[in-house]
């Protein structure tokens, strides 16, 4: 590898990490940002949510179209869209 080439890699990788770290810190604080809880609010719960993906039993845990990780059919968040 060339002088400069080793050079250019030492500023890159360095810069691609820091990326990574933070696209992980933003998915992290994803649930945080959406004030996402494992219980309902009220009678709202994931699983009368348009954005609710069932996983494959009906107390199984799912997925959400906004909120990031595993989401409890009876869990509920700020993003909250009732089924229509």
């Amino acid at each position: 590898m060339k002088r400069s080439q080793a050079l250019k890699n030492l500023v890159v990788l360095p810069a691609l990490a820091g990326l990574m770290v933070t696209a992980t810190a933003e998915a992290a604080d994803n649930k945080a940002q959406f004030k996402y809880q494992d219980k309902p609010n009220g009678k709202q719960k994931c699983s009368g949510c348009a954005l609710y993906v069932p996983g494959k039993t009906p107390t199984a845990m799912g997925t959400c179209k906004v909120v990031k990780g595993t989401i409890s059919p009876n869990g509920w968040c700020t993003a909250f869209s009732p089924k229509g």
